[in-house]
C-alpha cells in the first residue's frame, strides 16, 4: 500500500557535486508545473557544477522551489523524521555523498535529511553519474540499496532513440519522478504492441 502523506508534504530535492546537474534542473522544472511542493537543498560543490554545466547558480533554482535550504542547515525541518514528505530526491549524486549516506552519517543537511527518509522508510532516490565505477562505489550503491533506497543510474535509454541531450536529460528527470507515481510528459516509454514513438 502506498505511503500516505499530507497533500502539503513536500518532495526533497538534493543537489549535490556530481556531473549530471542539467538532470536537477529538468527534474526541478518538471516539479513546478505540478502541485507536488519542492524543498530544495543544493550543497556548495552542487552548485559549482551547477555553474559548470548549466550557467546557473543555485539562486537561481529557488523559483522552482516552496522552500529551499542551506546544506549547512541541519537543525532545518527537512531533517526531522516528525516532518511528513513525500520522499527525497539527490540528484545528481556525488560519490562522496553516496559514501555517507551509506555509512550513515549526516553532517550536512542533505545527508542528515536522507538518513531520516532511510529510517522512517520514505522513498530516497539516488541518482549517480560515475563510469566506470570502483569497487567502494559499487558496494556503497548496495549499502544504499539494502537501506532502502533507490539507486537510478543516469544510464541513457538507448532503446527510446532519443535524439538529444536534452530528450536524455527530460528521461532521467521523468524516471525520477516515476518512482514518486508523479505523472510527467517528459518522454514516451516503451509500447507492448512495438517500437517507442
Amino acid at each position: 500500500m502506498p505511503i500516505q502523506h499530507p497533500p502539503e508534504a513536500p518532495l526533497v530535492v538534493g543537489v549535490t557535486g556530481a556531473s549530471g546537474a542539467p538532470i536537477a534542473v529538468a527534474l526541478l522544472r518538471a516539479l513546478s508545473q505540478t502541485d507536488v511542493p519542492v524543498a530544495l537543498v543544493v550543497s556548495d560543490g552542487g552548485e559549482a557544477v551547477l555553474r559548470a554545466e548549466c550557467d546557473l547558480y543555485a539562486r537561481d533554482l529557488t523559483q522552482y522551489a516552496d522552500s529551499v535550504y542551506d546544506d549547512g542547515e541541519v537543525a532545518a525541518r527537512i531533517a526531522s523524521g516528525s516532518t511528513p514528505t513525500r520522499g527525497m530526491a539527490v540528484v545528481p549524486c556525488s560519490g562522496n555523498t553516496l559514501a555517507k549516506i551509506a555509512h550513515g552519517f549526516a553532517d550536512t543537511l542533505i545527508t542528515r535529511a536522507a538518513q531520516v527518509h532511510l529510517k522512517e522508510r520514505r522513498p530516497l532516490v539516488l541518482v549517480p553519474r560515475e563510469t566506470p565505477l570502483s569497487l567502494l562505489m559499487l558496494r556503497n550503491l548496495t549499502l544504499s540499496a539494502e537501506a532502502g533506497a533507490t539507486v537510478l543510474m543516469a544510464a541513457p535509454p538507448y532503446y527510446l532513440k532519443v535524439a538529444t541531450v536534452e530528450g536524455l536529460v527530460n528521461y532521467l528527470a521523468g524516471k525520477v519522478l516515476d518512482v514518486f507515481g508523479i505523472p510527467h510528459q517528459l518522454y514516451v516509454g516503451w509500447k507492448a504492441d512495438g517500437p517507442p514513438e
